[in-house]
């Protein structure tokens, strides 16, 4: 009896007396892939993803004979495959079952409507935190406007009773500055749940309401402001996937708002989060089309669009481009006023972030840390998140020089703010210093450096 259940687990696990799957042979062929290609690409995949996955070979042979990975895998193996053809790839095109993990991601003002309410659900929002970042994604022009989105909705809000005016959207404006500030002293881990709240009690049902045509497209705007924010803040808690569904929202919304100032920053912010994730020729793509999207910019404006796609165009080796696109950021800065956003801005600190990054990209190190440090010098006082992972940055760049000690001091700068900060992008700078701490114990510095580290991740872990 044990042995004959023993051999029917075995048959189901080796694909034994399933239909082959042609369908992932074939789209194998077009990928170029042979079987242990494909299991390090989704092993790659889904450590981005948060999932340890360990597939060899032999696993794809038995996927190939018609066994099936398990549900949350699918969906990496399908991003997998989208990143190496560059197109979409679906389930269905893989052989395998729906897994319905799109099943939420409806666009327009409900599609946003589900994300915020399975992001307010702790059931849910572990699931989504660790959704996978789609290096395929396809983002419409700004120009292709065609119908609204949800061009029903104005008959479906017929007869509602409740309105809005010019006091909401400057109410939802507000809020978006109020949880930048917080970002900014407290971390993402604090301010994205108070921002999801928002989303969900207040700015959904204000973006349902009754208005002017003029307050809607105001509501819009403003919401899509907001909605960005939490994307960016989604991103630096590392939750990519999550991070990539709000900003596709936020788009949206810019789109329905005809805001092409909110439509072009997210889609910069986009580009930063592909270039996080290594993704050069997505970052470049993103950067360009941010740049296209730019209705007639202001200089600020135009200096935080050429500067990511400096660093997009470093990313894919393009040196000339790379430094043309700087030397504009720089030209267009200088020319730009005193004022700068709480969302999306850019200043002197943003442009030699930059700098580093491109230096960094092209391989000259020492460049990249003396950029780095003009960068840290220039940025304001109150931008602690900013400030905590460009020390990371830093610290981990001038230790790759082999400057332990300069380092060291950077890595102390770093822990007086990581401290008092939730925030998963510190977590990971964090994670990078232990390891630095770790590998030098006979060093002073270093040992004066480890016992701060202990006492830190002793606090840290009672929290």
């Amino acid at each position: 009896m044990l042995e004959g259940s023993l051999n029917a687990l075995n048959a189901r696990e080796l694909g034994m007396g399933r239909t082959p799957n042609t369908a992932l042979a074939a789209l194998m062929v077009e990928a170029g892939w042979g079987n242990g290609q494909l299991a390090r690409a989704v092993n790659r995949a889904g450590a981005e993803a948060g999932l340890t996955l360990n597939y060899s070979a032999s696993t794809v042979t038995y996927w190939l004979r018609g066994s099936l990975p398990k549900e949350p895998a699918r969906v990496i193996v399908a991003e997998a495959f989208a990143r190496r053809v560059r197109r979409p790839v679906t389930c269905a095109e893989l052989g395998f079952p729906d897994t319905g993990a799109d099943a939420d991601s409806e666009r327009g003002t409900r599609g946003l409507a589900g994300l915020v309410r399975n992001d307010m659900d702790p059931s849910r929002r572990g699931v989504l935190a660790t959704g996978l970042y789609s290096a395929a994604l396809m983002v419409p022009r700004f120009s292709d406007l065609g119908d609204r989105l949800d061009g029903s909705e104005e008959d479906r809000r017929a007869g509602r009773t409740v309105r809005v005016g010019a006091g909401e959207v400057a109410t939802v404006r507000k809020m978006t500055d109020h949880i930048a500030t917080i970002l900014d002293d407290l971390g993402g881990g604090h301010a994205r749940p108070m921002a999801a709240a928002f989303l969900a009690n207040t700015v959904l049902s204000w973006l349902e309401a009754d208005a002017t045509p003029k307050v809607r497209e105001e509501m819009r705007s403003a919401a899509s402001d907001f909605v960005y924010l939490t994307g960016w803040m989604a991103m630096y808690e590392r939750a990519h996937g999550l991070g990539q569904r709000y900003f596709v929202q936020a788009l949206d919304l810019a789109r329905e708002a005809g805001d092409q100032l909110t439509y072009c920053r997210t889609l910069r912010g986009m580009a930063l989060q592909a270039s996080n994730l290594g993704h050069g020729s997505k970052a470049l793509e993103h950067a360009d089309s941010a740049a296209e999207a730019a209705p007639s910019a202001g200089p600020r404006l135009v200096a935080f669009l050429r500067g990511q796609q400096a660093h997009g165009a470093a990313m894919v080796k393009d040196r000339r481009q790379a430094f043309a696109r700087l030397r504009e950021a720089e030209e267009a800065l200088a020319r730009a006023d005193g004022r700068n956003d709480a969302v999306g801005g850019y200043d002197q600190a943003a442009y030699h972030f930059h700098v580093s990054h491109v230096l960094y990209e092209l391989g000259d190190l020492p460049g990249s840390v003396k950029a780095m440090q003009r960068s840290n010098r220039a940025r304001p006082s109150h931008e602690r998140q900013g400030r905590v992972h460009a020390h990371g940055v830093l610290a981990a760049r001038q230790w790759e020089l082999g400057h332990v000690e300069a380092a060291c001091e950077t890595w102390d700068r770093f822990l007086d703010d990581y401290t008092v900060l939730s925030t998963a992008r510190g977590d990971e700078h964090f994670g990078v210093l232990r390891k630095h701490v770790a590998s030098q114990p006979g060093s002073r510095a270093v040992r004066g450096l480890g016992e701060r580290v202990r006492v830190v991740a002793e606090r840290k872990a009672a929290a």
